[in-house]
């Protein structure tokens, strides 16, 4: 697992996507700190490692990037972590379309393409 606060290449997303089935990598972006934690094969993992680095549960989300993609095909929002009934979040999706708008910001600040 490796924070991601400054920028990571697709080249070393690829790389990590070879290990994951469907050639992904999983994600959690903290919305607050503007940082990601990439490269586990749970996002609960990432999770966990973001909440011991003082992140808040409600600012991550969890989500998936497809480095040999491009455009809208490039992030999925597909996570168990984002089953969040109390910030009427009821889906694996994230809902709520500022927030997908402020995950695509922040990964498109921190992964050069």
């Amino acid at each position: 697992m490796k924070i991601i606060d400054k920028k990571i290449s697709i080249e070393e997303l690829k790389t990590m996507s070879e290990k994951m089935f469907d050639s992904l990598v999983k994600a959690v972006v903290d919305i607050d700190k503007e940082i990601m934690v990439v490269d586990a094969e749970l996002h609960a993992d990432e999770e966990k490692l973001l909440l011991e680095n003082k992140s808040k549960q409600e600012s991550l989300w969890g989500i998936n990037l497809y480095p040999d993609l491009s455009g809208e095909d490039f992030v999925e929002f597909d996570s168990m972590i984002n089953l969040r009934p109390s910030q009427n979040n009821r889906s694996r999706g994230v809902d709520d379309k500022q927030i997908r708008e402020k995950i695509i910001s922040i990964v498109n600040k921190l992964v050069t393409k």
